[in-house]
């Protein structure tokens, strides 16, 4: 059942050879890897003008200004991440770039930040998705958590469908969402130069005497939420076709310049008709509105930019696996996110992610203002190391023309800093748990890393001196009784040797002295140990007596432990049995270097 189950969800599962048909070409890739940059311009403004509104509805036409500070920090980061995927066709993006020019720690440091921003992509893509739907339906606000989760769960499952299906599923509502916006945008500007709009709106420069630097600076970096997920193409150049990083570096402009313009346009749009910030429909919301009414042109560009927040996820779902490997990979993050499942995405990491954004948004409530500090944050510390890796890289090899690469990486260094200064300062109450979180992070790296060297040392043989020790054999075979279990273990067991010894652990005297007579009518060659528990435990004279056996033999002896265990035919059967012989085994497999083997026997009924 569970497999059908999983076939029906997942799809049947595909070859090894088939992971060429999984890359992305240019068309599915913008809609996979742009859908998170893409969908900011839903909220981006939004944030810009939350923090403006504080010092009155004056103020607002400072949104103008601080989003021309956003298009030009996003042209630096496009610049410098072109360098990036040239310099680094492997992917990887912020990891492998800090990694190798700035040390092991710092690499740890942007990873580590790149993986927490995914899970917090997801997140916020869901909360944020979920706050469309309540704008347009106030009645569902106080679902909004479960519909955050059940999307998260619908993603996760479409996403082990594959790459190629996760991208064929995105890309109409992602370029739907695309067209749309721009329709609002055009039609938004010609109702206002043809004076169909009409809201009393302050002058650009007129004066605001409570607006200082701070509050200003708080402005801006609450609108760079709008440039998250611009590093996902470089982290996922693998998932593109050849030539690959030509590919993305294509598909990075195009996303650059569509976010630029509908960014420019909804900012626009916002200050012309006086959009105030409501809690109870967005700023996207409210411009559709006021430009077409409520009527079905609303409710279709309301649902599509929903859907389009949820999808923002899907470029979290595509980069977070592939990052996820190359910590695995570097034996930073456990070796199962490395396997590949059925339909050759990394499974696991996707599950990883799935889970890990659910729990955050039932955590948070799916309050979007409370993750997008903590998201931003988890974003901007990877571009700045990602920029001052590369500055270390031109400056070392100096190829030809690096003084211009060195200084395009330089501004974007300094900016993305600067940024990331003004986070901390002006939104640490939002982002203090980022300095808890991240170290708590990359000390589990090191201790997963430190698990697997050690374990490397304790596995590693000399080829020339260490050579298999051969030995007999004795084997221990604990019984409850004389079933057809106990005789299919002792079947096998001297099918291996002749120094076969049952062990019977009883109770109390009565039980003993059946169990003796049973045996001896039985008479299988082999000898019964009865040992008795005056504490009714049969882990602990079962151990003594192993402790003896293998003081006197362990010399001359592999010793083996062989346990015999009925299965039951029904999942459910196996409650109403005590599963003995599990506990048996898994305590001895903690504390005793021997062999331990179990001898299954079907039950038919």
């Amino acid at each position: 059942m569970v497999s059908k189950v999983k076939r029906l969800l997942i799809g049947r599962p595909m070859k090894s050879n088939e992971l060429d048909h999984e890359k992305l070409s240019k068309v599915k890739a913008l809609a996979v890897l742009s859908s998170d940059a893409l969908s900011s311009v839903a909220y981006g403004t939004e944030q810009i003008l939350i923090v403006l509104v504080a010092a009155g509805f004056t103020a607002i036409w400072y949104s103008l200004p601080i989003a021309l500070a956003v298009l030009g920090l996003l042209a630096i980061l496009i610049l410098s991440y072109r360098q990036t995927i040239f310099a680094y066709p492997q992917g990887g993006g912020a990891y492998i770039v800090a990694k190798s020019n700035l040390g092991v720690h710092t690499g740890l440091l942007a990873g580590g930040s790149l993986l927490v921003d995914y899970i917090l992509t997801v997140a916020v893509s869901a909360s944020a998705g979920t706050d469309a739907i309540t704008s347009a339906f106030p009645s569902l606000h106080n679902h909004s958590v479960l519909i955050a989760v059940s999307v998260i769960v619908l993603l996760t499952i479409v996403n082990l469908r594959g790459v190629t299906e996760s991208a064929s599923f995105i890309a109409i509502p992602v370029y739907l969402f695309v067209v749309s916006i721009f329709v609002l945008i055009i039609s938004g500007v010609f109702k206002y130069m043809t004076g169909g709009a009409h809201a009393h709106v302050p002058e650009i420069g007129s004066a605001v005497s409570n607006v200082s630097m701070f509050l200003l600076l708080k402005a801006f970096s609450s609108g760079c939420s709008a440039l998250t997920g611009v590093e996902a193409v470089s982290n996922a150049i693998p998932n593109f076709k050849a030539p690959a990083e030509k590919n993305a570096a294509k598909t990075l402009m195009l996303m650059g310049l569509i976010l630029g313009v509908m960014f420019t346009g909804i900012t626009l749009l916002a200050y012309w008709y006086g959009i105030m910030p409501d809690e109870k429909a967005t700023v996207v919301s409210q411009i559709t509105e006021s430009t077409f009414g409520r009527g079905g042109l609303y409710f279709f560009i309301q649902g599509i930019t929903a859907v389009i927040l949820f999808l923002a996820a899907n470029t979290a779902y595509s980069a977070f696996p592939l990052l996820a490997f190359m910590f695995a990979k570097d034996k930073y993050l456990p070796h199962a996110f490395m396997v590949r499942g059925d339909r050759l995405g990394f499974s696991n990491g996707i599950i990883f992610l799935g889970v890990m954004s659910a729990v955050l948004v039932a955590a948070f409530h799916g309050n979007t203002e409370g993750l997008i500090p903590l998201y931003a944050v988890g974003v901007f510390i990877p571009f700045t190391l990602s920029q001052l890796g590369m500055m270390v890289q031109w400056y070392r090899t100096k190829p030809k023309g690096w003084q211009s690469k060195f200084a395009v990486n330089t501004v974007g260094m300094l900016t993305t800093l600067t940024i990331t200064l003004i986070f901390i300062i002006t939104k640490f109450s939002s982002v203090w748990m980022a300095f808890i979180f991240l170290p708590a992070v990359i000390i589990v790296f090191h201790r997963i890393h430190r698990h697997y060297m050690n374990i490397a040392d304790q596995l590693r043989i000399c080829p020339a001196t260490d050579k298999p020790c051969i030995k007999g054999s004795t084997v221990v075979v604990p019984v409850a009784g004389v079933t057809r279990a106990v005789l299919h273990s002792i079947s096998y067991a001297k099918s291996l040797t002749d120094n076969v010894v049952a062990v019977y652990v009883g109770f109390d005297e009565e039980e003993i002295h059946k169990m003796e007579q049973k045996w001896e009518e039985w008479n299988p060659g082999v000898r019964l140990i009865v040992l008795r528990s005056r504490y009714r435990s049969i882990i602990r004279p079962l151990v003594k007596f192993i402790d003896t056996v293998e003081w006197k033999t362990s010399s001359t002896d592999h010793i083996t432990v062989l346990i015999p265990q009925f299965v039951t035919k029904h999942w459910w059967q196996a409650v109403l049995h005590n599963q003995t012989s599990l506990f048996i085994r898994s305590y001895l497999m903690n504390q005793k270097d021997i062999v331990i083997a179990t001898v299954p026997f079907h039950l038919h009924k």
